[in-house]
Parts: structure tokens; C-alpha cells; sequence
């Protein structure tokens, strides 16, 4: 298991112990010179494939952060980046990301682990006005096993808005994201050697790099009591070309996935 795994429900308990004396933090965070900290940060469940082949499913507690501080950004989806470059709506800059791994086990049993990589890589980004955005994000894995990892690519767009009257704070967002890995990347969760092929029954597979899958997601923020809020999202993602050809999905995962989240999240 990822070291990372073992320690989100610990987060989850420290960010509600924390937001539960919102006047503390800030006074905390003033007092490390981090007064100008922006953006919501907080904790919750998902309920989500296991692996990239949806072998199987589980409820996962998960943090969320989405915060700005000047030109640095942290994500809980797309990591720490900087912008390193802003002009007329344009942004673009380094980040680094943390991808998760998989234990050969349960419906993946006989099948290699894939321990958790990091991330890092480049992003550009463009946003005409508030509210809309597309971008793109390249990177290269590092701190895989021998002969795991490569590279990832993604291309979207994201659209925010209101739902309802404004009066009552409700927001929505609906992303579209396709998502690229190159040979090594796709066959590091996708493919299955010989010797795996003997030891889990699934027929061997020999990935090929290209478009992994499309996600189409959409969030919705409720505002609660003082600056807390209900953030939820649903994801569906659909595997194509290689991925969704690999024995791996076909026999023992699904090429259409979904995913729900729900989290409590501070306002700063």
C-alpha cells in the first residue's frame, strides 16, 4: 500500500479538528506569515475505482485542498504548482503531483505491485474570464519500481457557475479532462506479462501508449454554517484505445467507471 493511503485518515481528523477553531488557524497562520493563504481546505469520503482498471471499488476518506498562497497553488487533485508565468489570462509553470499504486491483490492477485509516484512536470493554462479555463499538463513519473512509470499528459476544459439564484451561493462546475500516458505508463497498470498471466488467470496483454480515458465531472458547492461548505462530485470516466483493450479491464474491471465524492470544506 502507498504510505500516503495509511495516513488520510489522520488528515481527515486533523483538518476537522482544525477547522473546528477557525479563529486559531488564522491567528497561527499570521503568526508563520501565511495571512495572504486563500481558498478552502478540508476532508471527506470518496467512493472510487481501486486501480485505473476498476478491478474493484471501495470507500476511500480523503482530503481536500484546493488554496493559494501569492503564485503557488495547492491542489488535492493536481498537486503543488507554480505560476510561474501570468499575462492576459494566461498562466503556466511547474508542478508536482503524486500518482497512486496498486497492490496485487484481491481481484489484482498475481499481478505486480505499482508503489505510489511522484509527479513533475509542466502546465499552461488559459481563462478568458472568471469561471472559465481550459489547460494542459504534461509530466513524467519518478520513484516507480524498475520498469514502472513514464509519461502523462492531460487536456480539458472547466466551466463554474451558479445554480439557482445567486443570492443563495450554490455553484456548479462541469469538467471535461482527456487523459494521455505514453507505453511504459499504460502498461505499468494496464498490461500483464507471462509470468503474471500464470500466477492471476488473466490472458497476457501488451499495452500501447495513446489517449487513456475521457472524465466528465460535475461539482456542486452548498454553502453551510459561517464559512464552511458541502462540496460534491460525480465522475464518470470512460477507458479507451489500449486501456480499455487490456485483458485486465475486460475480465476483471469496467472500461466505464464512476466515482462520488463528498467533503467539508473552510473557506479562507
Amino acid at each position: 500500500m502507498p504510505p500516503f493511503k495509511h495516513a488520510l485518515p489522520l488528515l481527515c481528523a486533523l483538518f476537522f479538528s482544525a477547522f473546528a477553531h477557525a479563529d486559531e488557524v488564522s491567528d497561527t497562520l499570521d503568526s508563520l506569515g501565511l495571512g495572504g493563504l486563500k481558498g478552502m481546505a478540508g476532508a471527506g469520503y470518496a467512493y472510487r475505482p481501486y486501480d485505473p482498471t476498476a478491478s474493484h471499488y471501495e470507500f476511500k476518506p480523503i482530503p481536500y485542498l484546493d488554496l493559494s498562497l501569492g503564485s503557488i497553488d495547492l491542489d488535492s487533485e493536481d498537486g503543488l504548482s507554480w505560476n510561474a508565468l501570468k499575462l492576459d489570462g494566461w498562466s503556466a509553470g511547474p508542478f508536482v503531483n503524486y500518482v497512486p499504486g496498486r497492490d496485487g491483490d484481491d481481484q489484482l492477485r498475481g499481478l505486480r505491485n505499482v508503489p505510489g509516484m511522484g509527479e513533475v512536470g509542466g502546465f499552461v493554462e488559459y481563462s478568458p474570464f472568471e469561471g472559465l479555463r481550459a489547460f494542459a499538463r504534461t509530466g513524467h513519473t519518478f520513484g516507480g519500481a524498475s520498469g514502472q512509470g513514464g509519461l502523462l499528459a492531460q487536456l480539458g476544459s472547466e466551466a463554474d457557475y451558479p445554480l439557482g439564484p445567486q443570492n443563495m451561493g450554490i455553484f456548479g462546475g462541469t469538467t471535461v479532462t482527456a487523459h494521455y500516458a505514453n507505453a511504459e505508463q499504460t502498461r505499468t497498470f494496464f498490461g500483464v506479462s507471462q509470468q503474471e498471466s500464470a500466477a492471476s488467470g488473466i490472458r497476457p496483454y501488451r499495452a500501447s501508449g495513446g489517449l487513456q480515458d475521457i472524465t466528465l465531472s460535475q461539482s456542486a458547492a452548498f454553502p453551510l454554517v459561517g464559512n464552511w461548505s458541502l462540496l460534491t462530485s460525480v465522475s464518470w470516466v470512460h477507458l479507451t484505445d489500449s486501456a480499455a483493450d487490456s485483458s485486465i479491464v475486460k475480465q476483471r474491471g469496467s472500461a466505464d467507471q464512476g466515482e462520488v465524492d463528498a467533503a467539508l470544506a473552510y473557506h479562507f
